[in-house]
C-alpha cells in the first residue's frame, strides 16, 4: 500500500475516532451531576429567569437536537460558546493549547536526553552498578506520583533554595520565536543587538520557569524510555548481525551506536510520538500543580463551574491530538523501517 493510501484509510478511521469522542463527550453532559443554568442564574434567581436562561442557551432542547446542532456547528469550526467566560470556546482553548504543547514537547525533550543514554549505558554494562543503578532509577521514577514530586520540586528547587520560580508563565516559546524573527528582519540596524538580548531574555525565563513542569510530567516518561532502551539494546546485541560487525573488526563503539543503537531507536521514536499525545493530555496534574496556564488547569476549572463547551472543546481537542499523532507515528515508523509495510 502507498503512503497516500494509507494516510487516506488512516484519516477516515481517524474521523471515526473523533467522532466516538465528540459523542461520548457530549453524553456525559447529560449524565454529570450539576446544572450549568446554577452557576449562570443568580443564587435568588426565580424558576422563571433560570428557564429563560434554559431556553436562550438552548439547554431545554431535546438531547437528540442539540446533539445534532452542536455536531454541525463543530462542522463549521465552532465549538461553541462559554457561558460563564463570554468567548467562543474555540478561542479560549487554542489560546491555551500553545503553553500545554510546551509542557509536553519540554518534558520529552528531558525525557530523551537522559533516558536514551541512560539505557545505553544501562544495557553496555549489565549486571554492573550502573545498570542497577538505572535499573533503580526507572522504578522509582514509574513509581513516583508526579503531584507529589511536583510539590517536592517546588519546596525544595523554589522555596528552600529559590533557584527556580514556583509556578505561573509569564512568557511562552513563541514570543521568543518572535524576537528571533525580529531579528532577522533588523539587518545590520541599530536595533539588531536590542533584539538579541531580548531574545536571550525572554527564552532565559522562559526556560527557567518551565524547568521544573519539566522535569516533574517527564520523569515517567524518562523511566519509561530508559527500560525500553536498555530491552532494545540487549535484545539488538545479541543479533548475528552485531556479531558480524564484530567480526569485520569495526569498533565496539561504532557497532553499538551506529548499528544497535539506530535499530533499537525505531520502537522508542513509536513510543514517544504516543506518549507525546499522553503527555498533553495528561499534563492536568502538573499544570494544577504549578498554575501553568495550558488545558489542563482550563479542564479543571471548567469541571468546576460544569462550563461545558469549554469542557466538550478541551477533551475534543485532545481527542483530535491523539488521533493525529497516532497517524503520524505509523506512518513515521513505516519510514523509518523497510521491513515494516503500510498494512
Amino acid at each position: 500500500m502507498s503512503l497516500g493510501r494509507f494516510l487516506l484509510r488512516r484519516g477516515v478511521q481517524g474521523i471515526l475516532v473523533v467522532w466516538g469522542v465528540v459523542t461520548v463527550v457530549f453524553l456525559l453532559r447529560f449524565i454529570s451531576p450539576g446544572d450549568p443554568v446554577n452557576f449562570i442564574a443568580p443564587l435568588d434567581a426565580s424558576p422563571e429567569l433560570r428557564r429563560r436562561i434554559a431556553e436562550e442557551l438552548g439547554l431545554n432542547r431535546p438531547m437528540y437536537v442539540q446533539y445534532a446542532e452542536y455536531l454541525a456547528g463543530l462542522l463549521r469550526g465552532d465549538m461553541g460558546f462559554s457561558f460563564l467566560r463570554g468567548q467562543e470556546a474555540s478561542a479560549v482553548v487554542f489560546a491555551r493549547l500553545p503553553a500545554t504543547i510546551e509542557l509536553a514537547v519540554a518534558a520529552s525533550v528531558v525525557a530523551v536526553v537522559i533516558a536514551i543514554p541512560l539505557g545505553v549505558i544501562s544495557a553496555t554494562r549489565r549486571h554492573q552498578p550502573a545498570d542497577y543503578g538505572a535499573t533503580l532509577f526507572s522504578l522509582v521514577g514509574i513509581s513516583t506520583p508526579n503531584f507529589w514530586l511536583g510539590i517536592m520540586l517546588i519546596l525544595v528547587a523554589a522555596v528552600q533554595f529559590n533557584l527556580f520560580p514556583t509556578s505561573q508563565r509569564p512568557v511562552g516559546f513563541l514570543e521568543a520565536v518572535g524576537h528571533l524573527v525580529a531579528i532577522e528582519f533588523a539587518g545590520p540596524s541599530v536595533a539588531a543587538p536590542l533584539d538579541v538580548r531580548a531574545f536571550a531574555d525572554t527564552l532565559g525565563t522562559w526556560l527557567w520557569h518551565i524547568t521544573l513542569p519539566a522535569l516533574t510530567l517527564g520523569t515517567y516518561f524518562t523511566a519509561l524510555i530508559t527500560r525500553l532502551t536498555r530491552s532494545g539494546m540487549l535484545d539488538e546485541l545479541g543479533k548475528p548481525y552485531v556479531d558480524a560487525a564484530r567480526a569485520k573488526g569495526l569498533p565496539e563503539t561504532l557497532v553499538r551506536y551506529r548499528h544497535a543503537l539506530r535499530n533499537t531507536l525505531i520502537p522508542v521514536i513509536t513510543v514517544l510520538g504516543l506518549q507525546l499525545g499522553t503527555l498533553i493530555g495528561g499534563a492536568v496534574i502538573t499544570e494544577a500543580v504549578f498554575a501553568w496556564p495550558g488545558l489542563g488547569t482550563l479542564l479543571i476549572s471548567s469541571i468546576n463551574v460544569r462550563d461545558w463547551p469549554l469542557i466538550q472543546a478541551s477533551l475534543i481537542v485532545i481527542g483530535v491530538s491523539f488521533v493525529l499523532l497516532n497517524i503520524a507515528v505509523d506512518a513515521l515508523y513505516a519510514s523509518l523501517d523497510p521491513r515494516v509495510d503500510y498494512e
